[in-house]
């Protein structure tokens, strides 16, 4: 079994490892270790923009940011994150901007900026243009930037070998097991620090914008080794999913001026957030849809409503807001060139002439591996590191979204939060001493790849994750209850027993074997799939992206707290509700107490 030695071990090629690897990399041996090329990471899907309160069109301030960002997630944000996030991403997203990212410019030559859906001026005042942007294809931008500073800073990737274990030995952390897909032999990454960035796990979920490839890796190996997930049951629905299929289209269409209708015809957002209409967060446009919907006004009675970004109805109600600029069909083509060709493409729809039918899917995990403003992983309420190894970008929860994110923050998240870790893995490894191996450190994972790769059970592994999506759907979505969520509950531990007992898959070899690699990412979807019923179940209130229908109200006097999922020995699951949230922006300032949200 092939040993490689690295100071620094990135696992993840997306925006947030590749941020972390420029950094590392500029003190220390590092190395990337992704299952795809890192070009191809979920990172390139992000459309819209990365906020940063730059001020280019707008007045902004980062404070403003911080205070959106905070109202946002409905008052669990950690405010010590979220001004992190608001003041270092000006600074971030200039940096890239010197990297090479080509964004769209101004007349007069800077980072043009557009709106986004709760990001607004002087502490939730009117929408302000925050999101700076490369058409909607910004994500795909700073993949590209990143990726090609590290090569030139020779970081060394290994490109389509897939993480599988992590090496813990005590409280230190000794490397990574991971498999060459290729040959399908298991590789020993021997390292000082490791960084899990990994992104999410949206394929626990029937209707979903995440790519196959998210099934939330990271998250179960480091879970199985003892570190708790935190905040799991909050699983943000993005509210413009094209129908059916889920991908995503980007807030950017309403930032541009695209308005939500329903089946009467109807801007129904003025019912549910008045004061900025269609630009409100995710969460509550995505509950006025579903809404809708229920309430018999989707169209043609159907699971959908309507976005239309077509030049005569957004210049229309640009007119009817008392606003001087008009919308043409060009602006529409050169601003968002990518969703007309998604609509173009897979709905036979032309968003410049008719309105695009959406639905709510399933995007993005505010929860995940907890860990401090550095990135650093920690176990416990008392913020106990585990030294040696890190987590940023989606995979993690370093808390800066709260119960709700904002659209943008996503990236503003990975490059800030990225590059803190990037920098602190740096130091650390400069001054830490190798943890030595314990004898044969992949016997474990080696025999699981093994039952799962001679499985000679009745079920397929798409036949257990296909029930696990509808269930999940059906009761673990938008709107929930406490009944939904057992029934959800039971049915996973039904089909944890056929994954572990039952389980059945056809390639027997070992040279790129996707068959039995769905079924282990399947493993690590069922493990986050009940983590997040259980955490859903035990929170009896509504907060952000956890909308109980039962326990309808927030309840910040008994649940203005964190929630850490520990994996117990026999595979239960303990729950913790004693890690406190941090308020110390409201300590401070009375506009940062939590209140009701208005928007």
């Amino acid at each position: 079994m092939q040993t490689h030695e690295f100071e620094a071990i990135i696992v993840g090629g997306g925006g947030a490892g590749l941020m972390a690897a420029l950094y590392a990399s500029r003190q220390v041996k590092t190395a990337v270790i992704s299952k795809l090329y890192p070009t191809r990471s979920h990172t390139g899907t992000a459309q819209g923009g990365i906020g940063a309160a730059l001020g280019n069109l707008d007045e902004d301030h980062p404070e403003w940011h911080a205070f959106d960002t905070v109202k946002g997630g409905d008052y669990l944000t950690d405010q010590n994150a979220a001004l992190v996030l608001a003041e270092e991403a000006v600074s971030a997203v200039i940096e890239l901007e010197h990297l090479g990212l080509p964004f769209d410019r101004t007349p007069d030559g800077r980072i043009s900026q557009r709106r986004f859906g709760g990001h607004t001026s002087n502490f939730g005042g009117q929408p302000v243009r925050r999101a700076c942007h490369a058409a909607d294809r910004t994500g795909h931008m700073i993949l590209q930037t990143l990726y090609q500073q590290c090569i030139k800073n020779n970081v060394k990737f290994f490109d389509e070998y897939h993480v599988v274990d992590v090496i813990r030995v005590g409280d230190q952390v000794a490397g990574v097991i991971a498999v060459n897909l290729d040959s399908g032999e298991l590789h020993i990454f021997h390292s000082k620090a490791v960084l899990f960035a990994t992104g999410g796990w949206g394929r626990v979920w029937e209707i979903t914008s995440n790519a196959h490839s998210l099934t939330g890796d990271g998250n179960s190996i480091v879970y199985r080794r003892g570190v708790p997930m935190q905040d799991m049951e909050f699983f943000q629905f993005h509210p413009t999913g094209i129908y059916r299929l889920g991908i995503l289209i980007t807030e950017g269409v309403r930032g541009e001026g695209g308005i939500l209708l329903n089946d009467r015809g109807e801007r129904f957002m003025e019912r549910y957030a008045p004061k900025i209409k269609d630009l409100a967060s995710r969460d509550v446009v995505s509950r006025a849809i579903h809404l809708e919907i229920q309430a018999g006004r989707g169209i043609k009675g159907k699971n959908y409503v309507y976005l239309d970004v077509t030049p005569e109805t957004v210049n229309r109600y640009l007119a009817e807001a008392g606003e001087t600029r008009r919308v043409t069909r060009e602006d529409i083509e050169s601003k968002l060139p990518d969703i007309l060709d998604f609509c173009r493409t897979y709905l036979g729809v032309d968003p410049v002439k008719e309105p695009m039918p959406i639905q709510p899917t399933a995007h993005y995990g505010m929860g995940g591996i907890p860990t401090d403003l550095d990135g650093l992983v920690v176990l416990d309420e008392k913020n106990t590191p585990l030294s040696g190894l890190y987590a940023a970008g989606e995979c993690a929860c370093v808390s800066v979204h709260g119960a709700n994110r904002l659209g943008t923050n996503s990236l503003t998240d990975l490059i800030v939060f990225g590059r803190r870790a990037g920098k602190h893995m740096a130091e650390y490894c400069k001054s830490a001493a190798v943890t030595p191996l314990p004898n044969n450190p992949a016997e474990e994972i080696e025999a699981e790849l093994e039952r799962i790769r001679t499985a000679n059970g009745k079920t397929k592994p798409y036949q257990i994750r296909n029930e696990m999506q509808q269930i999940m759907m059906k009761h673990v979505s938008v709107f929930r209850t406490a009944d939904g969520i057992q029934e959800a509950i039971n049915v996973l531990h039904h089909l944890q027993d056929q994954y572990h007992h039952d389980l059945m898959i056809d390639d027997r070899g070992k040279r790129f074997n996707s068959d039995m690699f769905e079924a282990w990412e399947l493993g690590s979807l069922l493990d986050l799939a009940e983590v997040t019923a259980v955490s859903a179940l035990a929170r009896q209130e509504s907060r952000g992206a956890h909308s109980r229908e039962d326990f309808s109200k927030r309840d910040d006097e008994k649940w203005l707290v964190h929630t850490l999922a520990y994996r117990e020995a026999d595979g239960s699951i303990r729950l913790a509700h004693n890690k406190p949230v941090d308020l110390s922006l409201a300590a401070k300032d009375e506009k940062f107490k939590p209140k009701e949200r208005v928007y």
